[in-house]
């Protein structure tokens, strides 16, 4: 199997303009953060996105109405813990209304609904009333046994896993939270841990930072979420969650920084071509060649592929013979993002031999 990815992108520009989309930064936003890592880096992100406009809580669901709209029924939004479609005017207290989830408890920090922390946005969904109760103050963490009404989750006395398809939007809001929030100016200095923390002290910690990187990794930002971001910042606070910007962040703080440079992520030209190179730790024993698979909606649309069956090379498979190590994919629409896992292999046509008995790689890239 495939052992190492370096984080090594070329991006081969052919349109050299400038681009003004509305769901990227402003130019420059994210200087003060270049090249930083740890807490250098945190104190950085600190600095850019503090101060930031506030809303009293008695407002947090009129803005919740507008972040978190149906695209396919303006009169509705989607719960974050149901992934159902609920009307806008079903908010309230009642058994299937929806109310205000605080992703960050205020419990996890003695805040309350008192702002800046109790109604930032960036960290505040609509969710039925009866699920906001059962996650209550838990950490997040994967595991335990299915809610009984929000299906797609999963708790336990002490955790909460929330659906696939907004993992990683709840692991950057927490994220943000983490970094906004340092203890200065009366405000909660709140932070990540990696075990699960007391719901009754309101120390300012929560868990499970291990598992919200992988979700974080697993579940990269998509359109909406970063359309949501833009909102934030242009029509309610006038921050941004650097998260959702630039993924590369959060492993930088929190993990192993394996894409700092500002060049790896231009925001003045389009490109229509991903150059995507490899390396393998294990040397000329491995097969003959490897199999490269892109998708633009996700990991998961990425199929395992089947012994015996030959995949031909088109937009969205490279057939890369050993020793290459490398794929270029073209024909790309720019500000999107996309997705590649590697497997390697032995043979070829019905005597293919796909080698998928360990980790696949993957990787994510934002082609601009």
């Amino acid at each position: 199997m495939i052992k190492k990815i370096y984080a090594l992108v070329i991006l081969i520009t052919s349109l050299c303009f400038p681009l003004f989309l509305a769901a990227q930064p402003p130019s420059g936003y994210y200087n003060a953060a270049e090249g930083k890592t740890g807490a250098e880096l945190k104190t950085a992100l600190y600095n850019i996105i503090k101060g930031h406009t506030t809303i009293i809580y008695d407002n947090v669901d009129e803005a919740l109405k507008v972040l978190e709209e149906d695209p396919n029924n303006s009169n509705n939004i989607i719960l974050l813990y149901k992934q159902v479609s609920s009307p806008k005017s079903n908010f309230g207290s009642g058994v299937d209304n929806w109310n205000r989830e605080h992703l960050w408890p205020s419990s996890h920090g003695n805040f309350d609904t008192s702002p800046p922390e109790g109604t930032d946005l960036h960290h505040m969904r609509p969710t039925d009333v009866s699920v906001n109760s059962d996650r209550g103050d838990k950490d997040f963490d994967n595991g335990g046994t299915t809610h009984p009404e929000a299906v797609l989750c999963k708790w336990t006395s002490d955790s909460w896993e929330p659906p696939d398809v907004v993992k990683g939007d709840i692991a950057r809001s927490i994220f943000y939270m983490a970094v906004r929030y340092e203890g200065e100016n009366g405000e909660t200095n709140l932070e990540i841990q990696d075990n699960y923390t007391s719901t009754s002290t309101g120390n300012g910690y929560l868990g499970k930072l291990s598992t919200l990187l992988q979700w974080h990794t697993n579940d990269p930002p998509d359109d909406t979420e970063r359309e949501r971001n833009n909102k934030i910042y242009t029509s309610y606070q006038y921050n941004r969650n650097p998260f959702i910007d630039r993924p590369e962040f959060a492993n930088c703080i929190w993990g192993t920084c394996v894409d700092p440079e500002p060049e790896n992520h231009p925001t003045n030209f389009s490109a229509h071509t991903i150059t995507l190179n490899w390396s393998d730790a294990t040397g000329p024993s491995l097969p003959e060649g490897y199999l490269v698979r892109m998708s633009a909606t996700g990991f998961n649309d990425i199929t395992t592929p089947v012994d015996g069956t030959a995949v031909s090379d088109n937009f969205w498979n490279k057939n890369v013979p050993y020793g290459v190590q490398k794929a270029v994919f073209g024909g790309l629409t720019p500000n999107t993002l996309y997705y590649f896992k590697i497997f390697s292999y032995r043979g070829a046509g019905t005597n293919i031999d796909y080698k998928t008995d360990g980790t696949v790689q993957q990787v994510s890239l934002q082609a601009k």
